[in-house]
């Protein structure tokens, strides 16, 4: 299996597919399935029965899971590609902007 580089809390940009250039935050990461929800992104209609919660039920709107290839990090407003180095100073691995070839958080 491929470890990700995206990580949950990064802002992303949806690059294909019906959310195409829409922009959020990752709330969750399915490793196995290489799926990704994003804040606002994606939004489906979901059925709900009525229960203690809603006592009405109805349709209610829901994130739906996209692909991880199909999103890209944002870093200052611009779409750039991520990589993995390891530092030299501590020599942990950490991720970088192929475009600025600086560390991201």
């Amino acid at each position: 299996m491929k470890k990700l580089i995206l990580k949950k809390g990064d802002t992303v940009k949806v690059i294909s597919g019906e959310s195409r250039g829409q922009e959020g935050k990752i709330i969750s990461i399915d490793t196995k399935k290489n799926r990704v929800i994003v804040e606002g992104v994606n939004l489906i209609s979901k059925s709900e029965k009525p229960s203690a919660k809603n006592t009405n039920g109805g349709i209610t709107k829901k994130e739906g899971s996209i692909h991880i290839s199909n999103l890209m990090f944002v870093e200052g407003g611009k779409t750039v590609r991520l990589g993995r180095r390891t530092d030299e100073k501590t020599g942990k691995t950490e991720r970088y902007s192929k475009k600025t070839k600086e560390a991201v958080k």
